[in-house]
């Protein structure tokens, strides 16, 4: 019996209405501040988005070009079970071969169009806008619509 009396004690004192009240109002304030929180991830996308675009400016660019790069051997040589990454691995290959570099990142941009349709249906050419920055690397993006 004295389980009981223990339980009803913390309930007496949440019914008293000096608890409540500050229960309410820290609610309140919680819901006031959730809706700011909830913009606050958006305004971080596009700060986000903005960020991505400030770090190709930050690369110092020594050399920027654009190519179209034909993924025939991909198709022709290449089983149809494997040809998304046989294309992959022909475009680091094409941009290293023609940009004289050692290291070639591609990024996700240009990942998603070759993998766009599968490992069976690569696209047939691709065309690119390689960045090379001061240290040699190279970085491989989508070209961009004029």
């Amino acid at each position: 019996m004295s389980e009981p009396e223990e339980k009803e004690e913390p309930v007496a004192e949440t019914q008293s209405g000096e608890p409540e009240a500050a229960t309410t109002e820290e609610k309140t304030t919680e819901e006031t501040v959730e809706p700011e929180e909830e913009e606050k991830p958006t305004e971080t996308v596009s700060a986000a988005e903005k960020e991505e675009g400030e770090a190709e400016e930050e690369i110092e660019v020594v050399e920027e070009r654009i190519y179209t790069i034909p993924m025939r051997h991909a198709w022709v040589v290449t089983p149809r079970g494997k040809r998304s990454p046989r294309a992959a691995r022909d475009v680091r290959d094409f941009v290293a071969k023609h940009m004289k570099a050692d290291e070639v990142a591609l990024s996700n941009e240009i990942n998603e169009v070759i993998w766009e349709r599968g490992i069976n249906k690569p696209p047939r050419k691709v065309k690119v806008r390689a960045v090379k920055d001061k240290e040699g690397k190279v970085v491989v993006y989508p070209a961009k619509a004029a």
